[in-house]
């Protein structure tokens, strides 16, 4: 494991303090399901395929801002994994699951190996399909992966895990979410994500609103968050056992060079996580921002944007 490496802020393509609005989307399917995918394209020449993975909850809109900075440099395309969004429900929600609809669309679009950057749950599932499918993946981008830590008292999803275990938990979510206003919603969700709210552009806190919004209208979305928690706590319990599913078993398979990046103020992951994955995979490379949440992509993107770069750079180097 090693230290990240910066990137000058001028090689970053739009100006500090723009915010552009959600890239352009269209639909594409993947296993007999509909993903909404939204394209970052490229303005430069040149420029590498590149994949962005969201996490629990969120959509592909949480990477507008970082491909959109990285646009000088790869041609980018986000998804809404299933369930979330505006993608189609699919009958099971767990890493694997995700990991094999991924690993299809990545062989369906056929761009050849991508850089890889995952959020959260999106970075757990960019392990997976890293170890499994390296002929895929150039690079891995992780902030702030939800990798196994056991103790719950680490995470705000802490007070949410008993009613896993509740039958008919998607109908008592459903009826909590209309307790809650969309801007209530919106601030506890920024409030869990973000080291400080007070970073959160204008123009950003009404798009969270328009998607919790959208949520509320989407009979499918309680199914999908609670049976995609359910799959992510099934997978911190069996990266402590034997077999080959060990979320950190498949992290130590992992060849192609790696970014992790976390935030000292993550309420959702445990601080402590990102340095572990980077010492497990076999070339790591960290990078810790004190203040930042869990969303640094969202909070500080152009210091996320300029580490992805820097890794870029320090590839095409050793590469030379």
């Amino acid at each position: 494991m090693r230290g990240a490496v910066l990137a000058d802020d001028s090689v970053l393509s739009p100006e500090e303090g723009e915010a552009p609005p959600p890239w352009p989307a269209r639909r594409v399917t993947v296993g007999g399901a509909m993903l909404h995918v939204r394209d970052t394209p490229a303005v430069a020449p040149g420029a590498e395929p590149a994949v962005y993975v969201h996490g629990l909850g969120g959509s592909s809109q949480n990477f507008t801002d970082l491909a959109a900075l990285l646009a000088g440099r790869l041609d980018g395309q986000a998804v809404d994994l299933p369930g979330f969004g505006y993608s189609d429900a699919i009958p099971r929600y767990s890493i694997p699951a995700f990991a094999a609809i991924l690993i299809e669309y990545l062989e369906q679009d056929g761009r050849g190996p991508v850089h890889l950057i995952g959020n959260s749950l999106g970075g757990s599932i960019s392990v997976r399909v890293a170890a499994l499918r390296p002929d895929l993946v150039r690079t891995l981008t992780l902030v702030s992966p939800a990798m196994p830590f056991l103790d719950p008292r680490r995470t705000a999803q802490g007070p949410v895990l008993p009613l896993l275990a509740v039958p008919g938990a998607e109908r008592l979510m459903a009826w909590a979410l209309t307790r809650l206003t969309a801007e209530q919603m919106a601030e506890q969700v920024l409030a869990a994500c973000f080291g400080d709210t007070s970073k959160v552009h204008p123009q950003r806190r009404a798009e969270a609103m328009e998607e919790i919004q959208l949520r509320y209208t989407v009979a499918h979305y309680p199914k999908a968050y609670l049976g995609t928690l359910r799959g992510l706590v099934s997978s911190f319990l069996r990266a402590y056992l034997p077999g080959v599913n060990s979320q950190w078993r498949l992290a130590s398979r992992v060849e192609v060079p790696t970014l992790v990046i976390g935030g000292l103020n993550d309420r959702l992951v445990d601080p402590r996580v990102p340095a572990q994955v980077a010492r497990t995979v076999q070339d790591g490379r960290l990078l810790i921002l004190p203040g930042v949440g869990h969303v640094a992509q969202m909070e500080v993107p152009r210091l996320v944007a300029r580490a992805v770069v820097g890794m870029l750079d320090d590839v095409r180097a050793t590469a030379a």
